[in-house]
């Protein structure tokens, strides 16, 4: 059974791709025509890109220098930073992932709201039952497989990168000179270059989460470096679907009117050239996307924390699985937190964004701490032969290090809180693993230290829910 589990080269790129590739390249023409011109555009994709790079090649180089840490999201954490916080990265990352699946739900229904009114802005009673039944009949296909559901996402990836490359294809033949330099430098947009490419340094967060899909599944790899092609590969293909897809409406459009289009701006900047059926094309598109996606998201949340759970930081009944070698305890905890967090969508005022945000805030902790011990293992010479350089490895992880900082505090001070809330009441898993365990809670006076300040960041961000200063 083990054999048969196991992924080739095409099926982890197609992870990486499936779960990079999801609602936030179709949006991106708007986003970014709302706040800049191709000059911005191209230097905010030269940050993102070089910072996310240097995090792939993380990545990859870990997977090659510690081949024994499977689910290396966590694992690093743990190896480097101690138990709590390798606890504190596994939950961050699966929280932060179900809360990525739950924004995949009402992004679905609110572009099915466009043709049907009955699902509103995604939030509505009918949208969040059906949302929970997708919820469940995706469960229920995962629970028969782990080899058919990325079977199933390869054969999905290919489907929704189609209308993406039309789109491109078709915008370059339409390619206008005169256009594209008229909007260059941002049109009649009043800020500083350096303004508007601070605006959009937010959204890349988002959509290059993902990248770290190869390294979650490594255990099923064939070949480990396998994970390490699969993440800088996969990289490269999502990068340049994106990059192409923000610049080349500046030069059929004028970036005004690319500013002011409905979401997904992708469909509404094809309808703009080539008529009505541009727009079902894509919307489509984004639909197969958008669920490839959530399938994707939903075998690396389940993946996440059985491996948590193997290493003694969760509870060990997430440990449990089925026949079919899914982790199907761990499925099924993700997809009721999944659940709940539908419901609580109905009260929400802009359900959808204030998902993208959290996703994108508890995610970059597990990330900044994953390039701090790529760092840390660069430096001490860990998995190097004797005499072997290790300054490119140093640079880049020193670099992966500074950017993962700078994207934490660029998020801003609210969604750091916010994320908070849910990080401390979240410790009572690890106190429940701890105590089964029979070993003490906190071994170390650093976990006291930052426990107190993940409480005292939830008490302040449950003041600020209270009072309206956070909107939710």
């Amino acid at each position: 059974m083990a054999s048969a589990q196991k992924m080739s080269r095409a099926q982890l790129t197609a992870m990486v791709v499936g779960g990079m590739v999801g609602a936030g390249i179709f949006s991106l023409p708007r986003t970014f025509a709302g706040a800049t011109g191709p000059l911005g555009a191209v230097i905010a994709w030269l940050i993102a890109g070089t910072g996310m790079y240097m995090l792939a090649r993380v990545f990859q180089a870990l997977a090659e220098r510690k081949p024994e840490l499977d689910a290396g999201v966590f694992m690093y954490a743990k190896e480097g930073f101690g138990d709590y916080p390798g606890f504190l990265s596994a939950f961050g990352y699966w929280i932060g992932s179900c809360i990525g699946n739950v924004s995949y739900w009402v992004l679905i229904k609110s572009t099915l709201g466009a043709f049907f009114p009955v699902f509103g802005d995604g939030n509505t009673v009918i949208a969040i039952v059906v949302a929970s039944i997708g919820i469940w009949s995706f469960h229920f296909m995962i629970l028969r497989g782990v080899q058919q559901a990325a079977a199933i996402n390869k054969i999905v990836t290919i489907a929704k990168v189609i209308p993406i490359v039309v789109f491109i294809v078709i915008l370059a033949f339409m390619f206008k000179g005169d256009m594209f330099r008229f909007n260059f430098y941002g049109g009649d947009l009043t800020d500083s270059v350096f303004a508007q490419v601070r605006s959009t340094m937010l959204v890349t967060v988002f959509v290059f989460l993902g990248i770290e899909g190869a390294s979650v599944y490594s255990r099923y790899a064939q070949k480990r470096e396998d994970v390490g092609f699969a993440t800088v590969s996969g990289f490269f293909i999502v990068t340049t679907l994106m990059v192409l897809v923000t610049l080349l409406p500046y030069a059929v459009l004028e970036r005004s009117q690319i500013a002011g289009m409905r979401q997904p701006s992708m469909a509404a900047a094809l309808e703009a050239v080539v008529g009505p059926w541009g727009a079902v094309f894509v919307s489509v598109g984004l639909l197969i996307s958008v669920l490839g996606a959530y399938l994707a998201w939903s075998l690396i949340c389940a993946e996440v924390l059985f491996a948590a759970a193997n290493n003694r930081d969760m509870p060990r009944v997430f440990a449990t699985e089925n026949p079919n070698k899914v982790p199907s305890a761990a499925l099924w905890a993700t997809n009721i937190v999944v659940q709940l967090i539908v419901i609580t969508t109905y009260w929400s005022r802009d359900a959808f964004a204030l998902m993208l945000n959290l996703t994108s805030a508890m995610s970059l902790i597990p990330l900044l701490l994953v390039a701090g011990y790529g760092y840390m293992v660069a430096r001490r010479g860990d998995g190097y032969a004797p005499g072997e350089s290790r300054n490119l490895d140093l640079f880049i992880a020193g670099l992966a290090t500074v950017y993962t900082i700078f994207l934490l505090f660029a998020g801003g001070l609210k969604f750091i809180v916010l994320s908070a809330v849910l990080y401390a009441p979240g410790t009572a898993l690890y106190v429940w693993a701890r105590r089964e365990q029979g070993v003490p809670v906190f071994a170390r006076t650093s976990d006291w230290v930052i426990f107190a300040l993940a409480a005292i960041g939830a008490v302040l961000g449950i003041w600020w829910i209270a009072t309206g200063y956070i909107e939710i």
